[in-house]
């Protein structure tokens, strides 16, 4: 039953119980078991009594010949395999083990025990486990008299619980074991005994030879019958599981770390899991120390070798004590660390092996003297026993693990430094990642940042305030983005866009497509028709992606274009399916302009735009967003639009405070998704700052157009400017005249530049060319380039073009 029992342990349930049979020293059956009668077919009735030669081929010498072999001495008994004769005739093969006996007054006798070995698995049946049960394995043997005294039993369960075979003998278990598990072992041997029944129990024992430590033993009870098969008493073999019970919560501790320690990305909590984790199951006192690097997920530490002006600097980032408060440590969570030379913990660093050092030696002379904080530490608490172990990752040294005993009396044995190496190497592969996550994440938020604005346009006609708030860090950075960007006439463009997902790779493409608004920006389109060449954009840089296996390549973005013009004090705005934006009007009221969805970029074939005018009062509010704003796991975007408006509905608020106010109202810190915000105030452009003519198609209106210009720049006190701009305005309208049908229309505008607008029915763009020396024509739009700082034209929205040239104000700028 003992051999089934372990087998159980170690293979499959289905492992039979084992035959139990007791001889005298002649070989003679004087006891015999049910299981015994299973295996061979015999009853009690036709075996006790008889030789055991009849069912084993042994002979008397050779029992003898075992009893006196020293070897079997050391072991107790004998084991192998044999062939058994079956009561039908037949054989079978069976694994033996016989187990020697002493009684009370120096005889012996002989414990049997057998199992088929046809009926064991396949497991039980491997070279290693069958050698381990029947050879290796120490099997305590007792036999007990009706009346539950000790009459038989083998050396090996003196080793088990440590009572000598003399005070064994001729008395009850609870009379020599203390405690109350010897009363239950009673209570189970003689119920065994009234029902004949085999059974199982598990009891505790310290034995003397080791009483700090609790030991498991396994114990199985056989009835033993005579030759009438009545019962005549009961015999019990047990065997020390406590190695076994050890290596089952070691294996149940590596288990606990893999799944705790690999749901975090945060080498803080990381380390402070491991040291949670190891006390007190392994140590009364755990401190983990990380490479400074690794926090920043920088290269580590990775030579190894003396330290000499290479040591690393270490952080500490776990702590864990059985004492409240972690007096063990002088320094704190966080906190940077100390490593004295020549120490155990500068060992590990240049060798990159762990440190055991059973009996902790903090005596004078040693290195402690270099360290008198860690020695005064060592001293109060009681620290006597000690490991330290490397934790290293792909050949990079990530930090140190420092187990302490002070409590628990047992010093760390090699059992104990190998289960800290495991538990070290789970946390090192935890750590690796989050320092790879780290160093990705660090990079991409470096690279969107510097993609974004650093400094906003401000100017007469619009202030703008942003946020930009990353992601969490289990989904990272994402490619949201914003701008503003100045137009010609005091216009401003202001744009909000989210590449769809997270990462560097969502980081990379939203500079390429802030770039691209940029340039289209520059060419001064409207929003419906910038967004159409953006979607081309977007959809020529998925395909040159097609062939990527990469699952974080970008697959689309949404963006919103709004134009605001601080003359007609309108804003034209269109979007590719992003949230609508939200206007705040001078009184704190919020509405969301009803704009067609759009489609979002890149997804969709000659997808056309809508755009759509709105008027904003002086003083109004505008605000884009990205949708991480409005969306989370817990609410809709209604739910999210309403928290947004209700947010924002404070007319009063600088644009600072507005938008500080607008991130605290995020229901998550940090949000699941990226979030962009672009508020802007816009500004009316009061009249006395433009001046507009009306001009027919007739070169006689040139000269007339000059003198106009000239008498306004007077008005403006802007008369150094009036040479250039008279020259610039007779080639804008000179070639507006010659190229163009309909009424023409200049205008000039004074904000932070001069502008010179003129505006006909033509939709031909001209364009800047060298003209030969022979060409009476074609130097106009040169010219014009040579007097002012940037010059261009664009399409209207009604049809005909504007063609314009900006001045600096101060001539010397």
């Amino acid at each position: 039953m003992l051999q089934g029992s372990l087998c159980e342990r170690l293979a499959p349930r289905e492992t039979p119980d084992a035959a139990i049979a007791m001889t005298d020293a002649e070989g003679t059956v004087v006891g015999w078991t049910s299981t015994a009668q299973r295996l061979v077919g015999y009853p009690a009735t036709e075996v006790v009594g008889q030789a055991v030669s009849t069912l084993l081929p042994l002979t008397r010498e050779t029992l003898l010949d075992w009893a006196s072999a020293e070897e079997c001495r050391a072991r107790g008994g004998w084991s192998g395999t044999a062939t058994v004769r079956h009561r039908d005739g037949h054989s079978l093969k069976a694994s033996l083990r016989f187990s020697l006996l002493w009684g009370r007054h120096g005889e012996i006798h002989w414990l049997i025990s057998g199992t088929d070995i046809a009926s064991l698995s396949p497991v039980a049946t491997t070279g290693w486990v069958r050698d381990s049960l029947l050879t290796r394995t120490p099997i305590g043997v007792v036999v007990h008299d009706q009346d539950l005294h000790c009459a038989w039993t083998n050396d090996a369960m003196e080793r088990q619980d440590g009572i000598p075979r003399g005070q064994r003998l001729g008395h009850r278990l609870s009379d020599v074991l203390p405690g109350t598990e010897a009363e239950r072992l009673d209570k189970v041997m003689r119920r065994v005994l009234d029902s004949g029944v085999s059974t199982v129990h598990e009891y505790r024992v310290w034995p003397p030879s080791d009483p700090r430590h609790e030991h498991a033993i396994a114990a199985s009870y056989f009835c033993l019958q005579d030759a009438d098969g009545r019962a005549m008493g009961v015999c019990c073999t047990s065997v020390d599981v406590t190695l076994g019970r050890r290596a089952q919560e070691r294996l149940a501790i590596l288990s606990e770390a893999s799944t705790r320690m690999g749901n975090s990305l945060d080498v803080m909590r990381i380390g402070q899991e491991l040291a949670d984790l190891a006390v007190p199951l392994l140590a009364d006192y755990v401190n983990v120390d990380l490479a400074e690097s690794v926090h920043f997920g920088e290269a580590p530490f990775a030579r190894v070798g003396p330290l000499d002006d290479r040591r690393p600097v270490l952080r500490r980032a776990g702590l864990a004590s059985i004492r409240p408060g972690v007096p063990e440590s002088p320094w704190a969570r966080g906190e940077l660390v100390a490593v004295p030379r020549d120490s155990p913990f500068s060992k590990v660093l240049s060798s990159g092996r762990s440190h055991l050092e059973p009996v902790l030696d903090a005596s004078p002379g040693t290195w402690f003297d270099r360290d008198p904080d860690r020695a005064r530490t060592v001293r109060e608490s009681g620290m006597h026993s000690l490991m330290v172990v490397p934790i290293r990752a792909r050949q990079a040294f990530l930090g140190t693990a420092v187990f302490i005993r002070t409590e628990e009396t047992a010093p760390f044995q090699e059992d104990d430094l190998l289960l800290a190496e495991g538990l070290v190497s789970r946390t090192a592969l935890s750590l690796d990642n989050a320092r790879r996550y780290a160093r990705e994440r660090s990079a991409a938020l470096t690279l969107q940042r510097s993609l974004l604005p650093q400094r906003l346009v401000q100017g007469t006609a619009i202030e703008t305030a942003s946020r930009y708030l990353p992601a969490d860090v289990d989904n990272g950075v994402g490619g949201d983005w914003f701008d503003a960007i100045p137009l010609p006439g005091a216009r401003t463009a202001l744009v909000v866009g989210d590449v769809v997902g997270h990462g560097i790779n969502a980081a990379a493409t939203m500079g390429r497509l802030r770039t691209a608004v940029q340039t289209l920006a520059d060419l001064d389109l409207p929003p419906d028709e910038l967004l159409t060449h953006l979607d081309d954009t977007v959809r020529r840089m998925a395909a040159e992606d097609a062939d990527s296996q990469d699952p974080t390549r970008v697959t689309g973005a949404t963006c919103l274009y709004a134009v605001y013009d601080p003359v007609t004090q309108r804003c034209t705005m269109a979007r590719a399916g992003h949230p609508p934006p939200a206007v705040i009007d001078p009184h704190g009221n919020v509405t969301f302009p009803d704009l067609p969805t759009g489609t979002p970029l890149g997804v969709g074939v000659g997808v056309l735009f809508e755009a759509v005018e709105v008027d904003l009062p002086e003083g109004s509010r505008l605000a884009l967003y990205t949708d991480g704003l409005i969306e989370s796991r817990e609410h809709d975007i209604e739910a999210g639009m309403r928290r947004l408006g209700a947010a924002l509905a404070h007319p009063g608020r600088s644009l600072e405070r507005l938008c500080s106010s607008v991130i605290e109202a995020v229901p998550t810190h940090p949000p699941g998704d990226d979030v962009a915000l672009l508020v802007a105030r816009t500004h009316a452009l009061s009249p006395s700052r433009t001046a507009c003519w009306e001009l027919a198609a007739d070169p006689a209106v040139v000269r007339c157009a000059r003198t106009q210009v000239t008498r306004q720049l007077v008005r403006w006190g802007l008369e150094r400017l009036a040479p250039s701009t008279q020259l610039i305005i007779s080639e804008l309208v000179t070639n507006a005249v010659r190229h163009a049908a309909g009424p023409i229309r200049l205008r000039l505008i004074r904000h932070q530049v001069l502008t010179c607008e003129v505006s006909d029915t033509s939709d031909t763009l001209p364009r800047l060319r060298h003209a030969c020396p022979s060409d009476e024509g074609g130097r106009g739009l040169y010219i014009v380039a040579q007097l002012c700082r940037r010059h261009g034209a664009r399409c209207l929205t009604n049809g005909g073009k504007t063609v314009w040239a900006e001045q600096d104000l101060d001539p010397g700028a």
